[in-house]
């Protein structure tokens, strides 16, 4: 359910390329992988709740626990996250890839790796441990589609329910660099109604509309939110007038309307209507990071810059790739022997699949994915082995 994403790196979940170690760039935006890591940790706590109480998009579960129902949103926010991350270095020069070629080697060289070694875990957790969903287990037809990061496009059984979103992102990374012409030749507002309008009067024209996770077609309904993010990282290289604006206040302001809503119509018709719901909280996620982006409120930017949190965020990627496996072998193959339904197992996967998933990913993000974002070539990978 992206670093994703995200972004990228949903990113779904992965965290923007880093400036090479011989040529430093730009100082860094802190509190961003911050941001991802409680992302990629809500995620999580969302497939917890969500395999131990059925009946979703109602909820089961006791009311203090309704607020981790909203894990498509944490996906949201990855895209939008992925979106600024991805703008920084372009918003720097001139909104410029640097080559479009390059760019689409170095994401690919940064997202397959760990994506396809989780695929490899996922196929096999599904074969021989649980089925990752009611459609059935995961065929040689799903090896080919998710293999070629295409269950966007084309339907096959899913080995991971959290994969779609990579699909969605990889897409989204194919635009990325015609986004940023339309943003360096005409602008902001028209890349942005560019991408918002034709989704918003497709809603309209289909007022059944409403795509939900492992859905085809879910990236032209995504990629305002990806566009909100990386128009919101022309803070970047605003002048300091506009940096100082109290953009934490306007996100709050910005987030009001949707909450009440959200609240008022109630957790089932918010999670039925995601596809205004996305579009609505994008403006608010994009404020917020541009709040952090721009250090304010500080003591959010100071806990985001903490190093459990950074360190979560440095490896929330693979958190977000191999976590669902976890979870629901968790739930439906060890729970069961050792208490009972409802909030016992709840209760217990917290206590068993959340540390195995983080640490597992810990252990996962320094065979798969590190080494791939540390070394940007198969020869630099080869010598840092051989270090």
């Amino acid at each position: 359910m992206s670093r994703p994403v995200g972004g990228g790196n949903l990113d779904v979940a992965a965290p923007a390329e880093q400036p090479k170690r011989e040529a430093p760039g730009p100082r860094p935006v802190l509190g961003l992988d911050g941001l991802r890591g409680l992302a990629a940790l809500y995620v999580v706590l969302f497939h917890c709740w969500l395999y131990t109480f059925p009946g979703y998009p109602r909820s089961t579960a006791p009311g203090w626990l309704d607020g981790l129902m909203f894990g498509r949103l944490a996906v949201v926010f990855f895209l939008v996250l992925s979106g600024f991350s991805l703008a920084i270095a372009p918003a720097r020069h001139g909104w410029r890839t640097g080559g479009v070629g390059r760019f689409l080697r170095r994401r690919a060289w940064r997202i397959l790796p760990p994506y396809w070694a989780a695929l490899a875990m996922s196929l096999v957790i599904a074969w021989w441990v649980v089925s990752p969903s009611h459609y059935g287990l995961p065929t040689a037809k799903s090896i080919l589609v998710y293999g070629l990061v295409l269950q966007d496009m084309v339907t096959a059984p899913t080995p991971n329910g959290a994969f779609w979103s990579i699909g969605v992102e990889s897409e989204l990374y194919l635009l990325f660099p015609l986004f940023l012409f339309v943003r360096r030749k005409f602008g902001a507002a028209l890349l942005v109604a560019g991408v918002t309008i034709p989704v918003i009067a497709w809603g309209m024209l289909a007022p059944g509309a409403n795509p939900v996770e492992g859905a085809n077609g879910l990236t032209a309904h995504l990629a305002p939110v990806f566009v909100a993010g990386m128009v919101g990282a022309g803070v970047v290289v605003a002048s300091e007038r506009v940096r100082r604006l109290p953009w934490g206040w306007f996100a709050v302001l910005a987030a009001l309307p949707v909450l009440v809503v959200g609240v008022v119509r109630g957790s089932v018709w918010t999670v039925n209507h995601y596809f205004w719901v996305d579009l609505a909280v994008a403006p608010a996620m994009t404020m917020l990071i541009i709040a952090v982006a721009t250090g304010r409120p500080a003591v959010l930017v100071r806990f985001l810059t903490t190093r459990p949190l950074r360190s979560l965020g440095d490896f929330s990627y693979s958190l977000y790739l191999i976590h669902l496996p976890i979870v629901m072998a968790v739930i439906h193959r060890v729970a069961p022997h050792f208490v009972g339904r409802g909030l016992p197992t709840f209760w217990f996967t917290l206590g068993v699949a959340l540390p195995v998933s983080v640490l597992g990913a810990w252990v996962f993000a320094r065979v798969f994915e590190l080494p791939f974002k540390r070394n940007r070539s198969w020869k630099a990978l080869v010598a840092s082995v051989r270090a």
